[in-house]
């Protein structure tokens, strides 16, 4: 038998969830096709960084959110270079050069860097006690503070920011969170939603101030408190910036690769250097970024087919957003905007706290919010995305799933999953809670047994108390 000489090398930049599940991805297709370094910038193995907001509430310790511990890198032979990041790319030797100064030789490189929190250039930015809501060691710093007691001030009313104030809130802090904006979650919820969820967390304790402008952080040497453009002050021990994130561009634009908002890729993953590729939040693909989950998932099985098998062309990502904000469910699909030609159909619930807006156009939903029942997302969304036709059912489509079906009562959550198309979005949690490689559900003819184990682990999913995203796993 001929030898078959060594293996190429896939260097990866990014121990997070983007550059190991484009790993596991691979191995899952040839498991012997590459040999195989992770560069990480954390000390850390690779942990499910939406499961932070738990952490921080107490509801979760970091062992509870690890995705691959040592035994994974271990076992598939993965060499990680922990706490060491790639500092430089060199596209002629096609090395990588780290922190430490190890260099490595690539044959194939996959950059997964991820995003960046922005920081608001505003006076005292870097003053000791204004951190950022992204990895471990901001979780580290926030229970610090909180042990002290006292006043946080949380600048941004986006998902993070609110996750930030309940876990501070939890903690025994008095929260305060400032919104630029008129609606919280604004790019989630439209105003009416908005506006009851600021009042739930309002009752919580918390203090909302939207259309709030910054215009400083101050202290003596630490510190003291926010300052807003109309004059008020609010004393803060603590200033938790959660404003946003921006794709961490800074290798791909020092190696010359074409950037744009993110990393320029085509539909492999491949940026402009054909033996580079790129997948995550740090990626531009069409015109888009993505912030959240579900393209992620797509872009590495994309990216794994391509190196192993054969192309499978990443052609965009249709997302939804289901979240557990603070306790209180939330769920948005489409554009909500309430563009030329569209119709609202609005359920209004105040005594159970339950919103719902189906946005319809030329008899097909273009978007949906709902607040506090979020059990009919995933079958709006699968409507959504495959723009069905709705009008026989229009009458009944904001009654949700049952009623539209002429069973006038809500569904069991068995039947609802059931029910569903094979490739509806369920659950986007990494696994679920049964630990590596178990897939959340598993559905069709004859595995009713699999969609009732399925429904089991949603609902631990939702009892997280943790944001959840919607994927679509269609390998299963």
């Amino acid at each position: 038998m001929l030898d078959p000489g060594p293996r190429p090398h896939l260097v990866v930049i990014g121990n997070g969830m983007a550059g190991c599940r484009a790993v596991e991805e691979i191995l899952a297709r040839d498991a012997g096709k590459f040999r195989i370094t992770i560069f990480g910038a954390e000390p850390r193995v690779n942990y499910n960084r939406i499961m932070l907001s738990p952490l921080l509430a107490g509801e979760k310790s970091f062992e509870d959110i690890i995705i691959n511990g040592h035994d994974w890198y271990t076992e598939n032979g993965l060499d990680l270079a922990a706490g060491d990041p790639v500092l430089a790319i060199d596209r002629v030797a096609k090395t990588v050069t780290s922190r430490s100064g190890r260099v490595e030789t690539y044959d194939k490189l996959l950059i997964a860097t991820g995003s960046d929190p922005f920081i608001m250039p505003v006076p005292g930015k870097d003053l000791p006690g204004v951190i950022t809501f992204r990895d471990m060691d901001d979780v580290g710093a926030m229970l610090e503070a909180a042990n002290r007691g006292g006043n946080a001030v949380v600048i941004g009313g986006g998902l993070l920011g609110l996750e930030a104030a309940h876990g501070l809130s939890l903690r025994g802090m008095n929260v305060t969170v400032i919104h630029l904006m008129p609606t919280l979650m604004e790019r989630q919820l439209d105003e009416a939603a908005g506006w009851l969820l600021k009042s739930a967390l309002e009752e919580r304790g918390q203090t909302i101030l939207t259309q709030a402008d910054t215009a400083e952080i101050y202290g003596k040497g630490k510190v003291e408190g926010v300052r807003l453009k109309d004059g008020r002050e609010i004393p803060a021990s603590i200033v938790v910036m959660a404003v946003g994130i921006r794709p961490n561009l800074t290798l791909a634009k020092d190696a010359g690769l074409a950037t744009g908002r993110g990393i320029h890729v085509d539909d492999d993953m491949v940026t402009s250097d054909a033996d580079i590729m790129a997948v995550g939040e740090c990626v531009e693909h069409d015109g888009n970024v993505y912030g959240l989950v579900a393209p992620l998932w797509d872009m590495c099985r994309s990216l794994a087919d391509g190196l192993t098998r054969e192309s499978n062309p990443y052609r965009g990502s249709v997302t939804s957003t289901k979240l557990k904000v603070s306790g209180i469910d939330v769920f948005s699909a489409g554009d909500f905007s309430g563009s030329e030609g569209c119709e609202d159909i609005v359920l209004r619930d105040a005594t159970r706290g339950v919103y719902k807006r189906v946005v319809v156009k030329e008899d097909k939903i273009v978007g949906a919010v709902l607040y506090g029942d979020t059990a009919d997302g995933n079958w709006y969304f699968d409507l959504l995305r495959k723009e069905e036709d709705i009008g026989d059912i229009r009458d009944a489509l904001i009654f949700g799933q049952a009623f539209a079906s002429g069973g006038g009562a809500q569904l069991n959550p068995i039947d609802a999953v059931a029910a569903l198309s094979d490739d509806a979005e369920i659950c986007g949690c990494h696994r679920g809670s049964n630990g590596p490689g178990t897939a959340c559900f598993a559905r069709g003819p004859g595995k009713l047994d699999s969609v009732r184990a399925g429904v089991q682990a949603l609902a631990r999913c939702r009892a997280r108390q943790g944001p959840f995203l919607i994927y679509s796993p269609t390998t299963v």
